[in-house]
């Protein structure tokens, strides 16, 4: 089987990308499931209903999120309902929402677990043992287990990797919005890349109008970000994986189809 992650979503150049690239890809690659991050999604930050909807209709089976998950207030009335969306397992016991959730394809099931990392992050579970409770959790439902590691540090991803290889399909890290050139299989059957990148405005700083990014470099003065416009590109990754055994054979990266 073969699932696409596609990298941060960044507001309307990148909801824009995703509906004009995703299904000539699906078709081009033979996917049979597409999971997205999603916490920016909605004017470059959260994610509202409508633009929930709107990606799914797209072709998104699963959106994953990250610390901006509750940035839109709209969140609260519909997370709790909404099995497809999955915010970050390590929040406290209590918060809204799911941590990882189940979905069937082909006679198939596939977990996708959404976890934060600590470093330069919000102060949440760790997420070493988080996953490891969510696997011990998951051991009888399937073997095909794919982590979105929303995380700044790129040690601490690569960490977790180590820590899951062999026990789920795949680690792929987001948050950074910058692609990585690292994909690999380790060796014991778990892909794994450090960040999958950003689809979202290509002209712009992780997403943000150059000239205020600027701005706020050079004077250190507050403010207010705005999502770039014009061209977008297009980032994932797709990885072919063996259903029966959850074990990764191959990961390749996706980068910069624009338009």
């Amino acid at each position: 089987m073969r699932l696409l992650m596609i990298g941060d979503i960044v507001g309307r150049p990148g909801r824009k990308a995703v509906k004009e690239t995703l299904p000539g890809l699906k078709k081009e690659l033979q996917v049979d499931v597409v999971v997205a991050n999603g916490e920016n999604a909605a004017g470059g930050t959260g994610i509202t209903q409508d633009v929930a909807n709107e990606l799914f209709n797209a072709g998104i089976d699963i959106l994953t999120m990250g610390n901006h998950v509750w940035d839109k207030k709209d969140v609260f009335t519909f997370i709790d309902k909404e099995k497809r969306i999955v915010r970050p397992a390590n929040y406290p016991e209590g918060t809204p929402g799911l941590g990882y959730t189940v979905c069937g394809v082909q006679n198939t099931k596939i977990i996708i677990i959404n976890i934060s990392g600590l470093v330069f992050m919000p102060n949440l579970r760790c997420p070493f043992r988080t996953v490891a409770e969510i696997l011990e959790e998951a051991k009888d439902i399937t073997p095909n287990i794919f982590v979105d590691f929303h995380a700044e540090a790129t040690s601490e991803k690569i960490a977790l990797a180590w820590y899951l290889n062999g026990r789920v399909t795949a680690v792929c890290g987001t948050h950074t919005h910058v692609q990585t050139a690292d994909e690999t299989i380790l060796p014991d059957g778990t892909a794994y890349i450090t960040d999958i990148g950003m689809t979202g405005p290509k002209n712009s700083v992780l997403g943000v109008k150059t000239d205020l990014v600027l701005q706020k470099f050079l004077t250190q003065m507050p403010v207010r970000f705005e999502v770039a416009d014009g061209p977008y590109q297009f980032n994932a990754v797709v990885i072919e994986f063996d259903e029966l055994s959850g074990k990764a054979r191959n990961i390749e990266r996706i980068f910069n189809i624009e338009g």
